[in-house]
């Protein structure tokens, strides 16, 4: 098959370009140009030395390489959502908006103009056949699976997408780039949101929107004022450090208001926790049916928690109801749904939800 791999730069994109030259592929290597944002260090991609990183993995395997840029589709798609969800008082996912519309929908379509079949990235999951055709599936090593971040991916992507490292652990990934020889061998795992090199998603938000007024009040759950802010978006749910007002004791983020610019607090651990979440936008493989027990995860690495299937307040809303509490569910993330390995899909959580658990047998 021809093959256009997406090359980051990294460990993991690398020994993807690797596996499947390898194995005979015709494999072509395309590092995504999507900001000029500079600085930062080890643990932060996209800059100039990853596309460097890139192009001498692709020297050393002798495939064709290529930068594409897609700076205007980024910026529209992650930057721009990014600091309008922000201005929302939710809690973005830009990495997930990347996945959904520059990798699967933009680069696809650009690979397969380049004659390819199929588009192969280095994230840890799975495509597996089943039945109903092919499906994504989360990744062998469970530490590693990165299926929460792929939920938007359309079912013709699923079907032209390649994940060769969804068999493979982090260790075996990084033995392999020894073996092929690979510069990016021993490279640092990026972690921070590529274009704020600085992680301070808060300037970013006042630079990049810098009409928008969103000082304010911090009060606690009875409208009492403790303090003031200088910006509601450098806030988030469950958030406990650098809120600014000393109160004695712990104290947490437990409400965002965008009309009244109020962060509410309180220094009760119980006012995080929630009974379930209304999703919105959602992007289904297979839409559970109201009553169907599955499992959903609301933050990347945070446990899969059981929850109820109900309808919603309209037929785009779905509700969950959760089987046990779950603390700090966030508007704005994502929530993903799972039956056994299967991804069912996922959407964007519109609001918690605290009026009782669901009973599940």
């Amino acid at each position: 098959m021809k093959v256009v791999v997406a090359m980051s730069g990294g460990v993991d994109s690398s020994v993807t370009a690797a596996l499947l030259a390898d194995q005979g592929h015709e494999v072509v290597g395309v590092h995504m140009k999507l900001h000029d944002a500079t600085g930062g260090g080890p643990g932060h991609c996209c800059g100039l030395e990853d596309a460097l990183d890139a192009r001498r993995v692709a020297d050393r395997l002798g495939i064709p390489f290529y930068v594409m840029n897609l700076k205007e589709a980024f910026g529209k798609a992650v930057m721009d959502d990014l600091a309008d969800t922000y201005l929302a008082g939710r809690t973005p996912n830009p990495c997930i908006q990347c996945n959904g519309v520059l990798k699967f929908r933009v680069l696809l379509a650009r690979a397969m103009a380049l004659g390819a079949s199929h588009l192969a990235t280095g994230h840890y999951c799975r495509i597996v056949d089943t039945p109903a055709g092919r499906r994504l599936a989360t990744a062998v090593d469970t530490a590693k699976d990165q299926s929460y971040f792929l939920f938007p991916m359309p079912q013709p992507a699923v079907d032209r997408t390649l994940f060769p490292l969804g068999g493979l652990t982090k260790p075996e990934v990084r033995a392999l780039a020894e073996k092929y020889g690979l510069s990016t061998a021993e490279k640092p795992e990026s972690q921070e949101i590529c274009f704020i090199p600085d992680d301070d998603h808060a300037a970013f938000v006042r630079r990049h929107r810098p009409e928008a007024d969103t000082r304010g009040e911090i009060v606690d759950e009875h409208g009492v004022v403790l303090g003031l802010h200088e910006g509601f978006e450098r806030f988030t749910i469950g958030q406990r450090r650098g809120i600014g007002v000393a109160l004695g004791s712990p104290a947490w983020v437990v409400r965002i208001e965008p009309d009244t610019k109020r962060v509410v607090v309180s220094t009760n651990p119980e006012s995080l926790l929630d009974t379930g979440l209304l999703l919105g936008t959602a992007n289904w493989f297979e839409r559970p049916a109201p009553g169907e027990v599955v499992d959903v995860r609301i933050r990347h690495q945070g446990r899969r928690i059981p929850c109820v299937v109900e309808e919603g307040p309209s037929p785009e809303v779905t509700a969950l109801r959760f089987a046990e509490p779950a603390r700090a569910v966030a508007p704005g993330q994502a929530a993903v749904l799972y039956r056994g390995d299967l991804v069912l899909g996922g959407g964007w959580i519109r609001r918690a939800l605290r009026d009782g658990l669901a009973k599940v047998a």
